[in-house]
């Protein structure tokens, strides 16, 4: 069997295939669903949390500052890439400007620590 057996095959393979619009309804039907399953459980959970806020008891979480004083770890962590090389650049670490992230991240770690025990 070949392309010319079957004519209406060719046809159809030839042209390309006519996608028919939904009716405008049934878009604004699609659009009001979204906004009930998506943004109203959104809106009531954050209501929902707020009300959990006034409740709660114990002490506040400690400030994030002292635990950054504390564990340079995470004060790494917070700074972009020119952040780090310029703190690189401040403890006179050398040869810090060819080195990716976490290389330099490391280095910054030992060169701190090994300070800091002095």
């Amino acid at each position: 069997m070949s392309e010319s057996d079957h004519p209406e095959q060719s046809l159809q393979a030839e042209q390309p295939r006519q996608l028919h619009p939904l009716p405008r309804g049934l878009v604004e039907l699609y659009g009001l669903l979204a906004v009930v399953f998506v943004l109203v459980p959104e809106w009531m959970a954050s209501g929902a949390l707020l009300g959990f806020r006034s409740q709660r008891q114990g002490a506040p979480l400690p400030p994030p500052a002292q635990a950054w004083q504390r564990v340079p770890e995470l004060r790494l962590a917070s700074l972009n890439l020119a952040e780090l090389r310029h703190l690189a650049a401040e403890v006179d670490l050398r040869g810090y400007g060819r080195l990716a992230r976490e290389p330099l991240t490391l280095r910054l770690l030992r060169e701190l620590g090994r300070r800091k025990a002095l």
